[in-house]
């Protein structure tokens, strides 16, 4: 079970969680010239961006003199929470009609053992307390994406479930890393 703390803070933080988080798939001008945005509503979502660079952006953002604003982040990292029930039937993105890997939710096989032990290294499991209202959940880091840092901020008051704990917060982001940083080889 993982620490999730509900305390707001005023800035966005490494491991905070959110509800209702868009993903503006494509913005287009059609032929009669009206524009068409595509979006995809994820209804949770994990902040991945190290907290360090999220810090610098608010306390340099927060100064009323600013000499330059190198430290400001255009956008924030993030990945998609899946509902663990929906990701063990491979139904997690059966509204874009993807139909996903299937993944054996009985205790005592092999691919579920490591998913919930966190040895698949595309996925991170979280099972939260019972004080946070989410079910079981993965993240899949092949999914993460960037959202702007602004609208992170505007969704704060209304969508912000609470953050992980620290050590918590720090063992997603090793792992998100090591996912990115693996080396594909010829099959």
């Amino acid at each position: 079970m993982i620490k999730v703390i509900k305390e707001k803070v005023q800035r966005i933080c490494q491991g905070d969680i959110f509800a209702h988080v868009d993903l503006i798939e494509y913005a287009d001008i059609n032929e009669e010239g009206i524009l068409e945005i595509s979006k995809i509503t994820f209804p949770y979502v994990i902040v991945l961006t190290q907290d360090c660079d999220l810090e610098q952006d608010f306390n340099s953002r927060m100064k009323t003199e600013r000499a330059n604003e190198d430290k400001h982040i255009l956008s924030v990292i993030v990945a998609p929470l899946y509902n663990i029930e929906h990701v063990y039937g491979g139904e997690h993105l059966s509204e874009l009609n993807f139909r996903m890997q299937t993944i054996s939710s009985k205790p005592n096989k092999s691919d579920n053992k490591f998913l919930k032990n966190n040895q698949n290294p595309r996925y991170h499991y979280f099972e939260f307390p019972d004080n946070i209202q989410l079910v079981n959940s993965v993240a899949d880091f092949k999914h993460y994406f960037t959202v702007s840092n602004n609208y992170l901020k505007n969704q704060k008051p209304i969508n912000y479930i609470g953050k992980l704990g620290e050590l918590y917060r720090e063992q997603v982001s090793h792992r998100f890393a090591s996912y990115l940083s693996r080396i594909g080889l010829p099959n």
